[in-house]
């Protein structure tokens, strides 16, 4: 079993990472998708405000490592990359559940190529206004994920073209394999 794992701010660029990895054969678990599929069952509106409040409130309920304990469950294929990896606690957990063969990846991408991302993307979660989007941050920061971004195995910095990205996502990918 290989099991990757991709970390970065909100609007790095993980979910085109995922794709990438989707072309190379990777099965794709989403800590966000089992975030807001809890969400959903509560009832609660898909926003930022309220996913983002829930997944904190359960982390501070349960322990930082809630969401990757209830993602370990999702992922039962022979290659598959997770997305979403937030904090050093979750990245215990997963270097637990998945021994020292587990592989981070983490995407960056400055701030204001980030904001304008989730502009254009509008997902329904995502922040409406910039000060929403610093707080997003904030948050994300609080959990531990700049630790986890420095502790990654491969860094890709997401500044170019989304075709240079591809290039390079799928070269890292495929050097796993070599």
């Amino acid at each position: 079993m290989r099991v990757i794992c991709v970390t970065g701010m909100p609007a790095a660029g993980k979910e085109e990472f995922q794709k990438v990895a989707a072309e190379e054969g990777y099965v794709i678990v989403r800590m966000g998708d089992v975030v807001r599929e809890e969400a959903r069952r509560r009832g609660l509106p898909i926003t930022d405000a309220a996913v983002g409040g829930m997944a904190h409130e359960e982390r501070q309920k349960h322990g930082v490592a809630v969401w990757a304990g209830r993602t370990i469950p999702h992922v039962r294929a022979e290659r598959v990359c997770i997305d979403g990896l937030r904090s050093p606690a979750e990245l215990a957990t997963f270097r637990k559940a998945f021994g020292h063969g587990l592989v981070v990846f983490a995407v960056t991408a400055p701030a204001e190529m980030r904001w304008e991302r989730v502009q254009r993307r509008r997902r329904e979660d995502d922040a409406k206004n910039w000060e929403e989007f610093r707080r997003r941050d904030g948050r994300e920061r609080g959990w531990g994920l700049e630790e986890v971004v420095a502790a990654a195995d491969v860094t890709i910095v997401n500044e170019g073209t989304l075709d240079e990205f591809y290039s390079a996502v799928r070269k890292a990918l495929r050097e796993l394999d070599a």
